[in-house]
């Protein structure tokens, strides 16, 4: 970038004011980052929320205050009861993640399902119990209030996250580190970024367009003060003699956030990239503790989970056995036993719903793929739907699995997998799980390359994980039932 390139490029920055300034650009649930920006959208929607609830109940009838004031738990109360139901149907299907930017239509569309979601609980509370009972003209008047408000305030937020609250970054480097940033950014897999500039480094051959470099033409500092930087990431193919230690560290005692690429990928993506992975930085970062509380806390909610969910699928359960049954001809078996590799590299068996024709794996295992024909038609609906993944619940109550991690995978493709894959035991390290953070990010795995790509996500779950991230990844798996997401 020459001079005035440089000039420009800094005078356009400038125009935009930035609410990074002012607070952090993500916000640190344990060890998940989430977008401060989404968080505090999700704050805003619940004042909405009540306050919709609030207008429907004025709405539906005046003097509403005496009669939720004469029950146990007042208006007060019944609103918040709404308001974190409905944020919680919101959150299932996906309304607080990164998307491409989305059109008027998808917006409402996800907005609406996620406020149908949220009912479902508020409604059957109302039949359960007279304790948090809203009444159906008070629920359906909130709720279109709810969908009104959020829509609006979504317009709002997209207008200003568009320009307002994107993290301004500098990449420290322009080699081939640098180019595989550049490669994401183009991709669009760095959303909510304002990528600044490739600050190219001493003698370090350049992989990145000429209008992305910076010439270090200045001290660090005054370069990352010039473009109002919020985070530098390190990117520099050589560190040993290339890295500009002292002006670095101004920068880190300036306030300016240093990550280095990994760290920065695994917080802007949710995954570890294994093509910059070292054995150090395992060694070295944060997470991947295995603590006592935090096993109990994991097997006290797969426990409640189960609980919770089992009267609920039985039926359906009962209505799949009855179809493969009956397509089978009233004969054949309903459930299908495979051996799969759990937590520790131990062994166990696992049971679905046959969703193929018995004699399907006579040549041997091998992985499904798109339009397989060995998928019955009960089959295909119940893979689309994930039914067939329904009597897991029982391996979930044994303890052989979890609700949520990496998704367990057959000995026969593990053992190349293994060899193959650099780091694939470590997804071991914990139980295998119905629903993953793998399979909310990653479309349907069919191949090696697909599960080095979900590993990604799965070391990434196996480092960060905790109670606050499963129930995310148990509500977002809403969406990608509901939509037939990755399902083969």
């Amino acid at each position: 970038m020459s001079e005035a390139g440089y000039k420009q490029n800094m005078a356009n920055h400038r125009m935009s004011w930035s609410i990074n300034r002012f607070i952090s650009p993500s916000t640190q649930f344990f060890q998940h980052h989430i977008p401060t920006a989404f968080f505090l959208l999700a704050v805003f929607d619940f004042v909405l929320l009540v306050v919709a609830f609030y207008l429907g109940v004025e709405i539906r009838f005046i003097g509403a205050h005496t009669y939720y004031a004469q029950q146990e738990v007042g208006l007060f109360g019944k609103g918040l009861v709404f308001a974190t139901f409905m944020l919680g149907g919101l959150i299932a299907f996906g309304n607080y993640q990164r998307h491409a930017k989305q059109s008027l239509e998808v917006m409402a569309i996800r907005l609406v399902v996620g406020l149908a979601i949220g009912m479902i609980p508020l409604i059957i509370t109302d039949y359960v119990s007279e304790l948090f009972f809203l009444g159906r003209g008070v629920l359906a008047l909130s709720s279109l209030l709810a969908f009104i408000m959020l829509f609006l305030s979504r317009l709002m937020f997209e207008r200003v996250a568009e320009d307002e609250l994107k993290l301004c970054v500098l990449i420290l480097g322009s080699g081939n580190n640098a180019e595989t940033i550049k490669h994401s950014e183009d991709q669009h897999e760095l959303k909510g970024l304002n990528v600044l500039g490739y600050i190219a480094i001493n003698e370090e051959t350049s992989s990145v367009g000429e209008d992305k470099i910076i010439f270090k033409h200045k001290p660090l500092i005054d370069i990352a003060a010039d473009f109002e930087a919020d985070q530098i990431v390190l990117a520099v193919d050589d560190r040993r003699n290339s890295l500009p230690v002292q002006e670095i560290l101004d920068c880190k005692m300036s306030g300016i956030e240093i990550l280095d690429t990994l760290t920065f990928y695994e917080r802007e993506t949710g995954q570890i990239r294994l093509d910059m992975l070292q054995p150090s930085w395992l060694f070295l970062s944060e997470g991947f503790r295995q603590t006592v509380m935090r096993r109990l806390c994991k097997r006290i909610l797969d426990l409640g989970s189960c609980m919770i969910m089992l009267p609920f699928v039985a039926p359906f359960m009962l209505l799949t056995a009855f179809s493969i049954w009956a397509e089978s001809g009233f004969k054949g078996p309903i459930l299908y036993r495979q051996v799969r590799v759990g937590e520790n590299n131990k062994t166990f068996p696992i049971y679905k719903f046959r969703s193929m024709y018995t004699d399907a794996e006579k040549n041997g295992a091998k992985w499904a793929t798109k339009n397989d024909s060995r998928i019955t038609r009960v089959g295909a609906v119940i893979r689309k739907t994930r039914l067939d993944e329904l009597p897991q619940l029982f391996n979930v109550l044994r303890g052989d699995m979890s609700f949520v991690g990496p998704r367990p995978e057959r000995p026969e493709f593990t053992r190349d997998l293994e060899q193959n894959i650099p780091y694939y035991s470590e997804r071991h390290r914990v139980k295998p799980g119905l629903t993953g953070w793998a399979q909310i990010r990653f479309s349907y795995g069919a191949s090696e390359e697909d599960a080095l790509q979900k590993l990604q996500y799965d070391l990434y779950y196996v480092k960060n994980y905790g109670i606050l991230m499963d129930i995310l990844i148990l509500l977002q798996t809403a969406e990608v039932v509901l939509l037939g997401k990755g399902a083969h």
